[in-house]
C-alpha cells in the first residue's frame, strides 16, 4: 500500500526514502537523528592542531605523514589544501576506473601541481571495470557505484602500508554527509564476496586489475598495520561554499552542479538511472544536509529538488550517449535494463553478516572498557 506523499518541513527529505518517519511538528527522523548525534557537534578549540600534532608525530619519520584520497570533488580537495596548510607532507592518491571527466582530471592536476604534492593514480584496466559493472547491471541491483566505492576504500589502505603511513585523511564529513542514507539506497561497501561472485561471471572469471577490499582485510590494515582513517573536516568549521570559493580562487577550480558529479558515470548514475530505476534522488540527502546545518536555505534546496538532476537536457543526453557508448550498449539495452524489476543485493553472496558480527563484538569490548 503506497502512502501519502509528504516532504519534512525543517530539511527535503520526502517520503521516497522507505524508513523516513515524521514527527507530529512535519520533521523527519533523518534530520532530527542528524543533529542529535553525538558526531554533529562544533569541533572543540584546537581541535584540528591536535589532529595535525597527531599525524605529524607518527610519520615524522617517513617520507609522508599523511594520504589523502583525491577525486576532484570540492570535499577531498580542501582535504589537501588544508593538509598543507597545516605543515603536513601528504602523499595524493586517487582511483581512476575509467569514467573520470575532464572537468575532474583538470582540477586534480591544478591541485596537486599548485601544491607541489606527490600523486599516486591506480587505474583499473577498463575491460575488468566495464564487465564488472556489467555483471551489476545484469543483476538489477541498487548499488553499482559499490565498485567504485570499494575500490577507492582498498587503494587507499593498500597505498597506505605500501608508504608506512600510519593516516588517511579522509573529505567524509558530518557537515555535507551527515544525513544518512535511506535504507535500500545503497549497500554495504566492504563487500568483496559479493564482487568477487560478480567477477566469476565475466569474461576473466577473476579479480586482476580490480583491488578489492573485504572485512578481513580492513581488520588487518586497521588493526594490524594500526591504520587510522580520519575524517579532518569534522576537526574543523567546514562551510562548503566558502572551500569552493577559496578552491576557485587559488587552484583555477571548476565546480560541478552536484555533489560526486565529477565522475561522468557517478553523474549519469545519480542523475538518471536512480530516479528512472529506483525511484531514488540522491539530491536529497546531499542537499538535506547542507540544510540542516545552515549552509543552505531549504526553499532553495526544495527549487534544486525540482525537474532533472542535471544543469539541462541537452547535458543529460551527452551522458547517456557516452554510456551507451561506453558500455558497448544500445538504445534499446537502456530501455530494458530501465524497464526491469529492480533485486535486493542480499540476494547474492555478501559478508554484510560477517561485518556485523564483528561490529557487535566491537562494540560490546568498547563498552566495557
Amino acid at each position: 500500500m503506497s502512502r501519502e506523499y509528504q516532504v519534512c518541513i525543517r530539511c527535503v527529505m520526502d517520503t521516497s526514502a522507505a524508513d523516513i518517519v515524521f514527527a507530529e511538528d512535519g520533521t523527519c527522523n533523518f534530520c532530527t537523528d542528524f543533529l542529535t548525534a553525538a558526531h554533529w557537534q562544533p569541533p572543540s578549540p584546537g581541535a584540528l592542531g591536535r589532529l595535525a600534532e597527531r599525524v605529524r608525530k607518527a610519520g615524522k619519520r617517513s617520507q609522508y605523514d599523511c594520504l589523502i584520497g583525491v577525486s576532484g570533488g570540492v570535499d577531498s580537495s580542501w582535504v589537501l589544501h588544508q593538509a598543507v596548510a597545516l605543515g603536513l607532507r601528504p602523499l595524493a592518491v586517487h582511483m581512476d576506473n575509467g569514467w573520470n571527466s575532464e572537468l575532474a582530471q583538470n582540477n586534480i592536476a591544478n591541485l596537486v601541481r599548485t601544491l607541489n604534492v606527490d600523486l599516486v593514480t591506480h587505474v583499473v584496466d577498463w575491460e575488468e571495470y566495464r564487465d564488472l559493472m556489467q555483471q551489476l547491471l545484469d543483476a538489477d541491483v541498487v548499488d553499482v557505484e559499490l565498485l567504485y566505492d570499494n575500490a577507492m576504500l582498498a587503494v587507499n589502505y593498500r597505498t597506505a602500508a605500501r608508504f608506512g603511513i600510519r593516516y588517511i585523511l579522509g573529505g567524509t564529513n558530518a557537515a555535507t554527509e551527515g544525513i544518512r542514507m535511506p535504507v535500500g539506497w545503497n549497500w554495504f561497501k566492504w563487500d568483496k564476496r559479493q564482487i568477487k561472485y560478480f567477477a566469476k561471471a565475466t569474461s576473466t572469471g577473476r579479480l586482476a586489475s580490480f583491488p578489492a577490499i573485504g572485512t578481513l582485510d580492513y581488520v588487518w590494515y586497521r588493526w594490524g598495520r594500526k591504520i587510522d582513517w580520519l575524517s579532518l573536516l569534522d576537526h574543523m568549521a567546514y562551510e562548503k561554499d566558502v572551500a569552493l570559493r577559496e578552491l576557485q580562487r587559488l587552484y583555477q577550480y571548476k565546480p560541478y552542479p552536484y555533489k560526486h558529479y565529477e565522475s561522468v558515470f557517478t553523474r549519469f548514475y545519480q542523475g538518471f538511472l536512480l530516479p528512472r530505476k529506483f525511484g531514488i534522488d540522491k539530491r536529497r540527502v546531499h542537499l538535506a544536509a547542507l540544510v540542516t546545518t545552515g549552509q543552505l536555505d531549504r526553499d532553495i534546496a526544495m527549487r534544486m529538488c525540482d525537474g532533472i538532476a542535471y544543469p539541462d537536457e541537452s547535458s543529460l543526453e551527452d551522458d547517456r550517449e557516452y554510456f551507451v557508448k561506453k558500455m558497448r550498449w544500445t538504445d534499446a539495452d537502456l530501455e530494458t535494463y530501465l524497464a526491469r524489476p529492480p533485486r535486493a543485493h542480499s540476494e547474492f553472496p555478501s559478508e554484510q553478516g560477517v561485518w556485523q558480527r564483528l561490529d557487535r563484538i566491537y562494540r560490546r569490548m568498547a563498552r566495557s572498557d
